[in-house]
């Protein structure tokens, strides 16, 4: 599984010129399912993008950077399904989404990743896009943040 984590002072969808959710200060999650993934790599992942710490704690003196998590702040989550996330260009210059989760496995795998977070956290605090619908994505950055999170991430040769 692959998210690109926003932190965000706003964010929204709108499908068809219709307000679907919105969100104030927390996360906008967008997220992608691979063919390999399974129910253990998207709980895995609802519990880490809870988890990452994107801001400062203000609180202590001095100020400590990179301290809380969105469940710390009190802060919102907004999950956006979006397949692209795993798009190669390796062969060419058209995108390919062969490492992509095809329809009704990426859509399990995805509301599993979305009900999951919602249940680690608070429901209420959880908002959808709409799966596999054409979405128009409104944020505002806070910063901007934004972190990439692969469960299976790459090797790198150091």
């Amino acid at each position: 599984m692959r998210t690109v984590l926003q932190r965000v002072k706003s964010a929204s969808v709108t499908v068809d010129g219709q307000l679907i959710s919105s969100i104030g200060k927390g996360i906008l999650v967008l997220a992608a399912v691979s063919k390999d993934d399974t129910e253990k790599d998207v709980e895995s992942m609802a519990n880490k993008i809870l988890k990452t710490k994107l801001w400062d704690d203000d609180l202590k003196d001095p100020p400590g950077r990179w301290k809380c998590n969105v469940q710390e702040i009190g802060g919102e989550v907004l999950c956006v399904s979006q397949f692209t996330l795993f798009a190669s260009v390796k062969k060419g210059n058209k995108p390919d989404f062969h490492q992509s989760a095809s329809g009704e496995k990426a859509k399990t795998l995805y509301q599993t990743f979305y009900s999951k977070v919602g249940e680690l956290y608070e429901p209420q605090k959880v908002k959808d896009g709409v799966f596999a619908a054409m979405m128009d994505v409104a944020l505002v950055n806070d910063g901007p943040v934004t972190i990439q999170i692969d469960t299976n991430p790459p090797k790198f040769d150091g």
